[in-house]
């Protein structure tokens, strides 16, 4: 007898029918006692804090909403557009919720969507800004392109990204500290119609992600595409202002519990879709926990090498083994060499190290090479994060003098796939 996998008892058509049962009216929420304990039970700063994560949350929501067509057009069964048209209004209610909060309890915007929305503006973070930017440039490339990797690529940022790795661990950090609180009690019990609602679209996303895996195993590789492009900028999306980690700890929180819920989520439902983390070519070191993940995504933003670039990046040898943990991770064997050969790079401004690529095996090293690399690069530590960060185009930095490669042509000409 065939052994039925968890994911395959997902059912589109049963998920449309929790949909029926679960509907809910963002218009009829209570928010007058949440208008008094705003102002008497949560102090300035608590106020400012919780502005900040509830304008992420806001602005993302209406986000959503306004690309998941070009989904409904993609998806190739019927079941799964009717999932998804749910889903839209699903996103729509959740932004007609958050609007009335900020407005009738927060004080925030005119009242309208619009007025609302440009109130909250000065909130996003930079990672949120480039995570959304690339939602809607995504929505336009599935217009051009309803293929299944492409799907597969578009499904991953939505429901897996967006939803399930940064929606679903902030919905937690929020319900849980007004659940031990007891306070703000309609947006509470919004936040958990919400938190349902988002359960039932992560369901769906991953469904049709181990569909699409299964049927086209182009998919796999445009899912792994996606993950190395959004995740640096995922992973900034909860930077605080300043680094300012008073705005998670006056909830009773630390930023890196935040983060282990994401990145555990992310790997829950990675493996449910039948891509199991360890198994993509990722700037992640192999064999860590969800928490050590997150401590070492924390440790590259705080160290300048990922996120946005407010000042120089960290030199010293125990702050570049992260850097250099990542790289390892990024080798795509299938365009190395047939024999083993050496990267080095040599520093202005810290030491050397250098990466042995051998038969499908990679370890990086501080410190040069006896008797020379095969391919050597002559930069600043700054250089070289700003073009692995994407930050900076290599040729743009070999035409400008910042990145100087010695050595083998035909390894150069490699680069972009074999450490991209």
């Amino acid at each position: 007898m065939a052994v039925v996998s968890a994911t395959e008892q997902i059912s589109y058509t049963d998920l449309y029918a929790r949909w029926e049962r679960g509907n809910w009216s963002a218009t009829e929420i209570d928010f007058s006692a949440d208008r008094e304990q705003w102002q008497t039970r949560f102090g300035a700063f608590e106020r400012r804090a919780a502005l900040f994560n509830y304008s992420l949350f806001f602005h993302g929501e209406d986000a959503v909403a306004d690309t998941l067509t070009p989904y409904i057009d993609a998806a190739p069964l019927p079941e799964q557009k009717y999932f998804l048209t749910t889903q839209q209004v699903d996103e729509a209610r959740h932004a007609v919720f958050f609007k009335r909060f900020m407005h009738e309890v927060a004080g925030v915007g005119d009242g309208t969507m619009a007025g609302g929305l440009a109130a909250i503006q000065p909130q996003l973070t930079w990672g949120f800004r480039k995570v959304f930017e690339r939602l809607d440039q995504m929505a336009d490339e599935l217009r051009r392109d309803r293929s299944k990797p492409r799907l597969a690529a578009a499904i991953a940022l939505y429901h897996l990204i967006v939803e399930a790795t940064l929606a679903q661990s902030g919905q937690h950090f929020i319900t849980g500290y007004l659940e031990q609180r007891d306070m703000l009690p309609g947006f509470y019990g919004g936040m958990r119609n919400v938190e349902l609602d988002e359960q039932r679209h992560i369901g769906f996303g991953v469904r049709l992600l181990y569909d699409l895996n299964r049927e086209d195993p182009d998919c796999r590789e445009a899912v792994e595409e996606l993950l190395r492009e959004v995740l640096p900028w995922a992973l900034a999306v909860f930077v605080p202002p300043g680094w300012d980690e008073r705005y998670v700890g006056a909830f009773g929180f630390e930023l890196l519990d935040i983060y282990e819920l994401g990145i555990g989520s992310l790997d829950s439902k990675l493996r449910a879709a039948g891509m199991p983390l360890e198994q993509m070519r990722l700037p992640l070191p192999s064999g860590q926990t969800p928490r050590e993940r997150a401590a070492y995504g924390i440790a590259l933003l705080r160290a300048g090498y990922l996120g946005e670039k407010l000042r120089k990046p960290a030199t010293d040898r125990e702050t570049l083994r992260l850097l250099f943990d990542g790289v390892e991770g990024l080798v795509d064997h299938r365009h190395a060499p047939a024999r083993p050969v050496t990267l080095e790079w040599q520093f202005r401004d810290a030491e050397p190290w250098h990466l042995r690529i051998d038969n499908g095996r990679t370890r990086a090293l501080p410190g040069a090479v006896d008797g020379g690399a095969d391919l050597t690069f002559h930069c600043t530590v700054e250089d070289w994060v700003d073009v692995a960060a994407g930050r900076v185009d290599p040729r743009v930095a070999m035409l400008r003098g910042r990145l100087r490669p010695r050595g083998s042509l035909r390894l150069l000409a490699r680069m972009p796939k074999l450490l991209s």
